[in-house]
């Protein structure tokens, strides 16, 4: 168990996993305030994603993923389209959980809550296997 910690810490993830709680705090925060506002539930929840992908992206490549962030050019801009394309992998998930949540009868939230989970997981592989694979522990 040690060991494992010990690896853990060696890795990007506490970064990331401090980088996906402020993106999840602006996620959210819309989210909130666009539901309270009487948008529907997934829409109020596609547009909170939305708001924490550009959150994201701007501490990941700053400060999780610093070392392996591409040069401008055209192999920045292709990591920004695969950092993109993993977040849409999380916004379908999310959508289509809070979705089928609300569709069920349950509570938004909860659903948005559980959705948070399969989504962080998702993206965290996505992103430190695909996009910034060159810092990956």
């Amino acid at each position: 168990m040690i060991a494992f910690a010990r690896r853990l810490g060696a890795t990007t993830f506490p970064k990331y996993l401090i980088a996906s709680v402020l993106a999840l705090a602006a996620d959210m925060g819309s989210f909130l305030i666009l539901l309270d506002a009487g948008l529907a539930a997934v829409a109020a929840s596609s547009l909170g994603y939305a708001i924490g992908i550009v959150a994201h992206w701007l501490l990941s490549s700053r400060t999780v993923f610093a070392v392996g962030v591409a040069e401008r050019g055209p192999a920045r801009t292709k990591q920004k389209a695969m950092f993109v394309m993993s977040a849409l992998v999380g916004l379908a998930l999310t959508t289509a959980i809070v979705g089928t949540g609300d569709l069920a009868g349950l509570d938004p939230r909860l659903a948005k809550i559980f959705a948070v989970g399969v989504s962080f997981v998702a993206t965290w592989l996505l992103r430190q296997r695909v996009v910034f694979r060159q810092v990956a522990a």
